[in-house]
C-alpha cells in the first residue's frame, strides 16, 4: 500500500511538473523570451503567509541551510524541481527486483 501511495504521489508530481513546463513554455512563446518560473515564486504564490517564515525557521536550525542551500533550490525552475521529486518518488515506490538465481535453501 505504501508503494502504491508513493507511485501515485510520484505520478501526480510529474503531472504537476509537466503542467508547470507547459505554463513556462506558453509564457516564453508569448513573450518571445525565455521565462522560467523559479520555485520561490511558485511557493510564494501558493503559500503567501507561510513562505516568509521559511527563512527564520531554516536559519534557526543552521544558517547554512538558508543561504547556500535553500536559496539555490528556490532559484531553480519549478518544473525541474517537480520532475526530480516525481522521479524520486517513483523510484522509491517501485516494486523490488526479482532475484534471479537466488536460492534461500541451505
Amino acid at each position: 500500500m505504501l508503494r502504491f501511495g508513493l507511485r501515485l504521489l510520484g505520478f501526480l508530481t510529474l503531472v504537476s511538473g509537466f503542467a508547470a513546463l507547459v505554463v513556462d513554455g506558453t509564457r516564453s512563446i508569448a513573450g518571445n523570451a525565455l521565462d522560467l518560473t523559479p520555485l520561490g515564486r511558485t511557493l510564494m504564490w501558493m503559500a503567501p503567509n507561510r513562505f516568509p517564515a521559511l527563512e527564520p525557521a531554516l536559519q534557526h536550525i543552521h544558517p547554512i541551510l538558508w543561504d547556500p542551500v535553500a536559496l539555490t533550490v528556490l532559484r531553480i525552475p519549478t518544473w525541474i524541481f517537480l520532475f526530480c521529486v516525481g522521479f524520486l518518488l517513483l523510484r522509491l515506490g517501485r516494486k523490488p527486483e526479482r532475484k534471479i538465481g537466488f536460492t534461500s535453501r541451505p
